[in-house]
């Protein structure tokens, strides 16, 4: 174990992945309020609103404290009043959900494409596997949805039960809940590390790094959140404090998910299977610098 470790490490250093978790935090502020305002509509389609509102809100200040939890509030508000001021505030709106999340998607596909040294190459596989294989990683956006709605309607339900059945003690509950919020992560990077790369990848291969990666997020986000607690990054921001709490947070998840996309290709690389690129892809050759 120590080995991968060491190896994952060396590996997301020379796949500078501090720079993409920098790219990522960047555009997630720019798709961040219309992303809210969406999920709140697609999960508010089938779940009370005013829950969903409440439970995002909730978690939000789990990540990044009261005052961030308190800006995401006020940021839904302002996202949903520019949308009803008319149509070309709607247009903006629906432009900076587009430009954040494709290039928030776009930095995340290129970071796994180079933990598993494969580039998109149309050429490889015609323009038509190119186009398919992108339209089909897009989709994991709406991904991000769907688990939502199952981790809401999990969590609801243990709610239900924790109140009625009042023979369950609470930490069996809480334990129960966790278990279901680690499985709901796990299946969530299990299909991003399995999906996003140009490179066909078994699915036995990604179990155990999308696992590795929800513990360590899990950690994570104690450790960030203790440390946005006690260092206050963003107090010499003034009236952008929140805004630079939030790019903090997200730097730091990013990191720990792109560490946890190198641990897998290093664990499927000596435990797994070999990888190949995919129809429209090719390998990146390494060239070694000889000195003298």
């Amino acid at each position: 174990m120590w080995s991968l470790l060491r190896t994952a490490f060396r590996e997301f250093r020379e796949d500078e992945c501090q720079v993409r978790a920098a790219a990522l935090a960047y555009y997630t502020v720019f798709a961040l309020p219309p992303l809210l305002i969406l999920l709140l509509q697609v999960v508010g389609a089938i779940w009370n609103p005013v829950e969903v509102q409440r439970v995002m809100e909730t978690e939000f200040s789990s990540l990044v404290g009261s005052e961030g939890g308190k800006a995401i509030r006020e940021m839904v508000t302002r996202a949903r009043q520019d949308g009803a001021d008319g149509p070309l505030a709607t247009i903006l709106g629906t432009g900076a959900l587009l430009f954040g999340a494709m290039g928030a998607f776009l930095q995340l596909q290129g970071a796994l494409n180079r933990a598993w040294d494969v580039k998109p190459d149309p050429r490889k596989g015609g323009i038509r596997n190119f186009i398919a294989k992108r339209i089909l990683s897009a989709g994991m956006i709406l991904a991000v949805a769907f688990l939502l709605i199952v981790s809401l309607a999990m969590s609801a339900l243990l709610g239900a039960l924790s109140a009625s059945a009042t023979f369950i003690p609470e930490p069996a509950m809480y334990a129960v809940d966790l278990l279901v919020t680690i499985g709901v992560i796990t299946a969530f990077f299990a299909a991003i590390f399995r999906i996003l790369p140009d490179a066909h990848i078994a699915w036995r291969d990604v179990w155990v790094g999308a696992f590795v990666t929800a513990i360590l997020l899990g950690v994570g986000k104690f450790v960030i959140g203790l440390y946005l607690g006690r260092s206050a990054p963003g107090d010499a921001y003034g009236a952008a404090s929140v805004l630079a709490v939030i790019l903090v947070w997200v730097y730091y998840a990013g990191m720990i998910v792109l560490f946890g996309a190198e641990f897998t290709q290093a664990w499927a690389a000596r435990n797994g299977s070999a990888s190949r690129p995919e129809p429209g892809a090719s390998l990146v050759e390494h060239v070694e610098m000889v000195e003298g």
